[in-house]
């Protein structure tokens, strides 16, 4: 059945002026004209201006709505649910700050504001651009470097809970902040130029990581003091899966960023994860002996 654009409104209950609008803009494609120039509708015109409706009372924008052509309807409502749930989260982050500035007397610091503006600019989209920068900065120009730190970005960005406390809003805030360091990204190139740089086999120095954390961290554990004789012992078990003496250990513990354990103790903080973590135990518990046993 065939409508002029009068009749469709009448039907469809929208303005005459919304209808010519959308079909303007693309959004209702072109059909048919009469001779005289005007535009011929038909039911499927009727039924795409409902859609149309919905789409927009939920908030989809044109620009996607027109889209609709090429993309199957289903595909467009993901798309829309996943941004409404970034906007979601990004309201609760704002709730719980202005939740934990209310609850407490007198008038809002300064600290909350600046907490409620920086966490305006920095959801979870912008942690993970800001998270790919950091992958491809750090790790640019050493492939070896940036698949490692490409396997470990997922690990790198926390997701904030529901209802997240000033705390780990704070955490996020300062994470951020790490990751968009450039002179912190620059002293991770640096420090990790030669070892990538060399023939590394990846497979075999992560197996080997893994068995000199166990080693520290069953020491840390068992309270094998640090400088004891036994942890001597421990320590050469370490030195030899390393395949290194304890000068060269221990001036990788003096080049080491301290920047990098906080990171990792901010995405616990944001995660709510004990800490320190097991690996920060361990080698706490490594680098003390090298020294202990150095000095």
């Amino acid at each position: 059945m065939s409508y002029t654009i009068g009749r469709l409104a009448k039907l469809t209950g929208m303005p005459v002026k919304t209808i010519r609008f959308y079909s303007d803009s693309g959004v209702l494609p072109e059909r048919e004209r009469t001779a005289s120039g005007y535009r011929i509708y038909g039911d499927e015109d009727r039924a795409r201006l409902e859609l149309i409706r919905t789409l927009r009372e939920i908030g989809v924008d044109l620009v996607t709505i027109r889209s609709l052509g090429d993309r199957r309807l289903r595909n467009v409502l993901d798309l829309h649910l996943k941004a409404v749930e970034t906007q979601l989260k990004s309201l609760q982050r704002t709730r719980a700050v202005l939740r934990a500035t209310l609850g407490r007397d007198g008038d809002p610091a300064e600290d909350d504001l600046r907490r409620l503006h920086a966490l305006s600019r920095v959801g979870t989209a912008e942690m993970e651009l800001l998270l790919d920068e950091f992958v491809d900065e750090v790790g640019g120009g050493i492939e070896a470097r940036h698949e490692w730190l490409a396997d470990m970005r997922d690990c790198m960005l926390p997701e904030l809970p529901e209802e997240p406390t000033t705390v780990q809003l704070d955490a996020w805030l300062e994470l951020a902040g790490l990751l968009a360091d450039e002179d912190y990204r620059e002293s991770l190139r640096r420090q990790s130029k030669d070892f990538w740089e060399g023939d590394v086999d990846i497979e075999a120095w992560q197996e080997a990581n893994t068995q000199v954390m166990r080693e520290g961290l069953a020491a840390a554990q068992a309270g094998v003091e640090p400088g004891s004789p036994e942890s001597a012992v421990v320590l050469e078990r370490i030195l030899a899966v390393m395949g290194q003496s304890r000068e060269e250990m221990l001036r990788t513990f003096d080049e080491h960023d301290p920047r990098a354990a906080r990171l990792w103790e901010l995405v616990s903080i944001i995660q709510e994860t004990p800490w320190p973590a097991e690996q920060t135990i361990a080698y706490g518990w490594i680098e003390a002996a090298l020294r202990k046993l150095d000095g």
